[in-house]
């Protein structure tokens, strides 16, 4: 049982054609996949099916192609998911009201079906009940795995959920599992941590967030106008002007509870090359901006990390992509990793990061969805999951 959503896990499929939304939005480089991830990620669930005698659809997006692109085929995921599963997996293109004899003759011959990128088609993100039927058409039964798209309404994470059985893959009960239970029963101290750029994009997460943990950290460049807040001089640093008396609320409700970084490292210009120093974050010179946070912001971080029972991380704690404002993010990273906490890392920048830092299967759980962690982490009901048939 997912948060109260049946399962594949004890669903009859025997003798069924099942319809799988998988996430398969994996990035390319050159046509190549250079992270296979959230491929790897739908395999028990696939392989459940099989073992339990089911036919197989997979069905799935790839980027935002805005009509038929073939840069954005999902031709390299059939050949990656040719070398990961047995039996063959065909790719099958077409608009799916046009190609329900191709899947029928592949899924008699025992292989597994994947249609093209169902972006391809506008029907898809307007959620147009005739297309939605169209997916219908090929399948009795409907599993969603896809987590990445469950905040979406589409017609083939939502749509075909209200004509079909529908039921949840075992990568969104894992999802639903860990989020879920970080949240509303978690093994305490909680202690969240938000990071990344823009800070309108994560207020109800911090809203949301604030009231459930028992410490909530606050990084990257969204930490400058919270300090700007408090009445600090934040220089050149990222600054969102429309929130800073959000910013001043939430320090004044839950100040006990908000971390925020003592020092930082600071910069004239974002580059490799520019020269950089650290400072405090009551003494940041006008001419200068925050791309990292400080030694001392990374000390305090690693020892409420360390003594914490749950840890939920969404967010870099700088501009991590460059090497010389890497160690706040990484510093997070390997903290996580070293914890005997039950760490749980929200997808999207924070995923990339310890991901590049090699930590990824040293933490509990790497979510697959980035904005769908998100909003999960807002407290929203996310509408690929409700439209899941009730435990």
């Amino acid at each position: 049982m997912a948060l109260g959503k049946q399962t594949v896990r004890g669903f009859d499929v025997t003798g069924k054609t099942v319809l799988v939304r998988c996430d398969f939005n994996v990035p390319l480089s050159d046509g190549k996949i250079t992270d296979d991830r959230r491929i790897t990620e739908s395999l028990p669930t696939i392989k459940l099916l099989l073992e339990q005698g089911a036919k197989v659809v997979l069905t799935s997006h790839l980027g935002r192609p805005k009509g038929v692109n073939p840069e954005l085929s999902l031709a390299p995921v059939a050949a990656r998911l040719n070398e990961l599963l047995a039996p063959e997996v065909v790719l099958i293109p077409g608009h799916p009201a046009e190609v329900s004899e191709s899947v029928s003759t592949a899924l008699e011959a025992g292989k597994v079906v994947l249609l093209e990128n169902i972006r391809f088609y506008p029907e898809e993100e307007a959620n147009n009940p005739v297309f939605a039927k169209s997916l219908t058409a090929l399948a009795d039964v409907f599993v969603n795995d896809a987590f990445g798209t469950a905040h979406r309404a589409h017609a083939s994470t939502e749509g075909v959920a209200h004509i079909l059985p529908a039921v949840a893959g075992l990568l969104i009960e894992k999802e639903l599992k860990f989020l879920g239970e970080a949240l509303e029963n978690p093994k305490r101290p909680l202690v969240g941590i938000l990071g990344g750029a823009k800070i309108k994009d994560k207020l109800p997460v911090i809203g949301h967030l604030v009231t459930k943990v028992d410490h909530l950290i606050i990084g990257g460049g969204m930490a400058f106008t919270f300090l700007k807040a408090k009445g600090l001089e934040i220089g050149t640093s990222l600054l969102d002007e429309t929130n800073i008396e959000f910013c001043r609320d939430m320090l004044a409700q839950h100040g006990d509870k908000l971390v925020l970084p003592v020092d930082a490292v600071v910069t004239s210009e974002l580059s490799v090359e520019a020269p950089t120093e650290i400072v405090s974050t009551e003494a940041m010179p006008a001419g200068k901006l925050g791309a990292d946070i400080g030694p001392e912001s990374v000390a305090e971080f690693t020892q409420l990390i360390q003594a914490a029972g749950t840890v939920i991380w969404n967010g870099p704690m700088g501009v991590f992509e460059m090497a010389p404002f890497e160690n706040g993010t990484k510093s997070v990273a390997i903290a996580l990793a070293e914890s005997d906490a039950i760490t749980i890392v929200g997808g999207g920048d924070s995923a990339a990061a310890i991901e590049k830092f090699d930590l990824a299967d040293r933490v509990t759980h790497v979510s697959t969805g980035g904005g769908a962690s998100l909003e999960f982490l807002e407290g929203k009901t996310l509408p690929g999951i409700a439209a899941l048939l009730d435990a």
